[in-house]
Formats: structure tokens, C-alpha cells, sequence
């Protein structure tokens, strides 16, 4: 499986997926400059977190012009994967290959920390090695997380089950006070109905190294290989 990470200006978690899919699990994965407009060699398309074109106007505003974003919904309009974190989860609505919109957090402020996550859907090529209701803990980094939709999107998406990660205690309770940012309905992650683009607010890539102290990220990858190529 051939990964391939766009890089914006202002990208500064290329590099920490590529340590995951290439370093740790040996894949082969290219580095995708923004201008490029031709990724058909790529099985999946990864859009990193960061500060494309650094958040001006908001996040992914400017982002979603570059020539790669055409070929993305291309890419994803044939059935093939993209996975949007943080800055790409942002990017992802704004060129609406997923609905609603990431804006400020709640309380107006960037938030670092290392939370707790249940996961809702495990019948996905992401989710395929966890089961569902797992608690896993991953970190989170971003000014404008608060996932906002209207109540018919959200309603779909909760239909569908196409809300795969949420917010939520140690012991797995989704709660007002386990949502950081404000999300609407604790929201850390949404794909679209057809589950081959996924957009979430945690970082998986920096929770996949053991030296880390924290594998539970690392489970989306082996998890898309085994699905997928059944590696």
C-alpha cells in the first residue's frame, strides 16, 4: 500500500506520518507537494496537521485551492482513502468531502493534551483493529477543533454511523465534561458514507511509536493494511 502525504506551507506533521507508515511499518510513502496535481500512483492520501498557509482567513481556507486538493476529490470520488488529521480534517470540510465546519474551541484557546477517545464504529477500513466502545487515548493539538454541523447533518451522521471517534471519560462515558473543545456531540471524528474518508481531530501518528509511551494510534495503520491489503 503506497501512502502519499501532502505537504502545504506550513505543514508540520508530514514527517511524523511518515516515521509511522514508512519507518515503523515499511510501506512505501512519498511526500506530495501541494502544487502536484497528478497522485494516481498513491493508494492513500494523507492530509497532515498543522498550519497550512498558516491559518490565515481560517484554518484550510487557502489550503483547499491547491492544485492537489482537485486531484484529492478525484482520488476519493473512486473509492480510494484519505485520511484528513487535525489541519486535514479542517481541510477535508472546507472542500466538502466531509460536512460541517472546524472552528474556534469553546473556550477560545489552543489546546495540547492527551485524551481519552471511545471509538463508535469499528466496521471501517480505519477503525477494523479496534472493536467498538474501546477506550483509546490520543493527543490532541488545535485552536479551531470545535466540530460544528446542523442538526440535519448531524442527524445523518449519527444514522449512518459515520461518527467514529468521540470525546469521552476514562471509562468511556460521552459527557460535557470529557469534550474539550466543545464539539458537538462530543464529536473527535467523522467519515463519509461511504467510509473512505476519514477526518479527526486527534493525532494517531504521534500515539504509533512505542518510544513514545503510547501505541494506540498506531492501530489505524495496521488496521487499514490488514483490511485492506490484509497485511
Amino acid at each position: 500500500m503506497k501512502f502519499g502525504i501532502i505537504m502545504f506551507p506550513g505543514s508540520n506533521c508530514d514527517r511524523d506520518v511518515a516515521w509511522v507508515t514508512q519507518g515503523l511499518l515499511g510501506q512505501p510513502t512519498r511526500m506530495v507537494w501541494h502544487q502536484e496535481e497528478d497522485i494516481s500512483d498513491v493508494d492513500v492520501i494523507v492530509i497532515p496537521g498543522g498550519f497550512s498557509y498558516g491559518d490565515y482567513l481560517r484554518c484550510g481556507a487557502i489550503a483547499r485551492f491547491s492544485p492537489v486538493m482537485k486531484a484529492t476529490i478525484i482520488h476519493a470520488q473512486k473509492g480510494k482513502l484519505v485520511l484528513g488529521i487535525c489541519n486535514g480534517f479542517q481541510i477535508l470540510t472546507e472542500i466538502g468531502l466531509l460536512p460541517g465546519v472546524l472552528v474556534r474551541n469553546q473556550k477560545l484557546n489552543f489546546i495540547c493534551n492527551q485524551v481519552p477517545v471511545k471509538v463508535e464504529n469499528s466496521d471501517t477500513p480505519w477503525t477494523s483493529a479496534y472493536t467498538k466502545g474501546e477506550v483509546i487515548s490520543l493527543p490532541i493539538a488545535h485552536g479551531e477543533g470545535h466540530y460544528y454541523a446542523d442538526a440535519d447533518t448531524l442527524k445523518d451522521l449519527e444514522n449512518n454511523c459515520q461518527i467514529l471517534f468521540r470525546y469521552c471519560t476514562e471509562n468511556g462515558e460521552i459527557s460535557p465534561e470529557a469534550n474539550p473543545n466543545g464539539s458537538l456531540n462530543n464529536i473527535a471524528g467523522i467519515c463519509n458514507r461511504q467510509g473512505n474518508v476519514l477526518g479527526m481531530m486527534p493525532h494517531p501518528e504521534r500515539a504509533s511509536d512505542p518510544m513514545l509511551g503510547d501505541t494506540d494510534g498506531m492501530k489505524l495503520f495496521k488496521g487499514l493494511l490488514m483490511a485492506v491489503v490484509g497485511i
